[in-house]
């Protein structure tokens, strides 16, 4: 080990980074997003990416489904019900992109649109 290599390991963080619950969930919606934007430009050569995205993207929503419907949620009682509104228009849409009945634009563009909340951009 070189000199340099022993000075960054001696003046390396001690502790791992503290994350916000936020930060973990825009990261986690970032992440699924972005998968779901790959397998939509494969789409037609690669229906199975599709819809393994689209999955993931329902069983994220599902569980902030969960999480906004129990009570002791601290959020807003009306974003609760925006999010959960938003989570059953997922799974209805996941269908029929699974049907080949829609694509998969309007999903992007919730969680586009979630990530600019969480980040504190608003949606304009």
């Amino acid at each position: 080990m070189n000199v340099i290599e022993q000075a960054r390991q001696a003046y390396a963080p001690t502790q791992a980074a503290i994350r916000s619950d936020r930060s973990i969930e825009a990261q986690l919606i970032s992440q699924i997003t972005a998968r779901m934007r790959q397998a939509n430009a494969s789409a037609p050569s690669n229906f199975p990416a599709l819809i393994t995205a689209v999955h993931e993207n329902r069983r994220m929503w599902t569980a902030l489904a969960a999480d906004v419907a129990d009570p002791d949620n601290g959020l807003p009682n009306a974003l609760r019900a925006q999010i959960f509104y938003l989570a059953e228009f997922t799974e209805h849409h996941s269908r029929l992109v699974q049907q080949k009945k829609a694509d998969i634009t309007a999903l992007i563009e919730i969680n586009t649109a979630i990530l600019r909340g969480l980040n504190g951009q608003g949606t304009t």
